[in-house]
This record gives structure tokens, sequence and C-alpha cells, in this order.
């Protein structure tokens, strides 16, 4: 689902080489205050402090609605709305909204949507992340800016470490 995606991007920029599909075979244990499911529309909501956790990956949002399709109920499409928090590895992603496109691989994060590892960030209106091509396209939106802060010290520090 979106947090092996998500996690599979993160394992591909760390170089750690990991099978694209071992991440997504993993179990994904949600917590919510309330779940409802409905199969003629083949949707399951979850609401109130959400918490959804796979391997290495934990989502928080005010809600969670994952639609799926047919007998095999494989999931098309997962929307996180509501303060929107997914952590990984010391990095984090924010947004008032993210949606996980499972056949296109790409998560859409909106509503002031950013990025942060350590103390570097990326900030706009929309962040859109291409899973399977491991990068990401942050957008200012109407009339907007984007805006990131990187810290040189990082970047010297891998370059240091890749010289010896």
């Amino acid at each position: 689902m979106a947090l092996a995606a998500w996690s599979r991007s993160l394992q591909a920029a760390e170089g750690k080489g990991a099978r694209a599909d071992v991440q997504g075979n993993l179990p994904i244990e949600i917590t919510a205050d309330r779940l409802l499911a409905d199969s003629v529309k083949e949707t399951v909501t979850f609401e109130g402090n959400v918490r959804a956790k796979q391997g290495e990956v934990t989502l928080f949002s005010d809600r969670l609605f994952a639609e799926y399709q047919g007998t095999g109920r494989s999931v098309e499409k997962i929307t996180a709305e509501g303060n929107v928090r997914v952590l990984h590895a010391g990095r984090e992603a924010r947004g008032e909204r993210a949606v996980f496109y499972n056949q296109e691989q790409r998560i859409v994060l909106s509503g002031g949507a950013g990025l942060v590892q350590g103390e570097d960030s990326l900030k706009g209106d929309t962040v859109t992340i291409f899973l399977q091509e491991n990068r990401s396209v942050v957008t200012g939106g109407e009339g907007g800016r984007v805006r990131a802060v990187i810290h040189p010290r990082g970047i010297l520090e891998r370059k240091e470490k890749t010289d010896r």
C-alpha cells in the first residue's frame, strides 16, 4: 500500500538495494478511533487519530480512505486527510492531504506540503513523489514559490565519506 511504496522510495534513496516488493509483503497495522467498511462502494475508512505502520514506515492522519476493486481486493488508491505525516529513517513528509496512486506508484501531498530530513527541508503547495523513478517535484501553487533550505555541511560530510 502507500506505506510500502513510500518505504521502497526511501530505501532506494538510501542505496539499500532492497527488492521493491519486500516492504509491500509486510503486514500493515492500522489503529484509529473508528473504522467504516463499505463493500458496495469498495472502500474502508479509518477516522480519528489514525496511525498506520508497515515495517519502518509510519503514517499519521485524521482520516484514511482505502479504495479497492474486485474480489482480490486490489488497492487502487489510498487517501490520507488532515494533519498527514509520514515518517521513515529520520525523514518526514507533511501535508493536509496525501494520495497514493497504486498503479502509477505516485504519492501527491498537498495543502502546505513539505519534506524534512535533518535540518534540510523543502516546502511548497504540492509535493509529488514518483516512487519508481526515485524523484520528487515540488510546486508553489498559483503565484506561490517553492522554498528549500539545504545545509551544505551535510553535502560535504557525504562527499568526505565517499572520498575515503
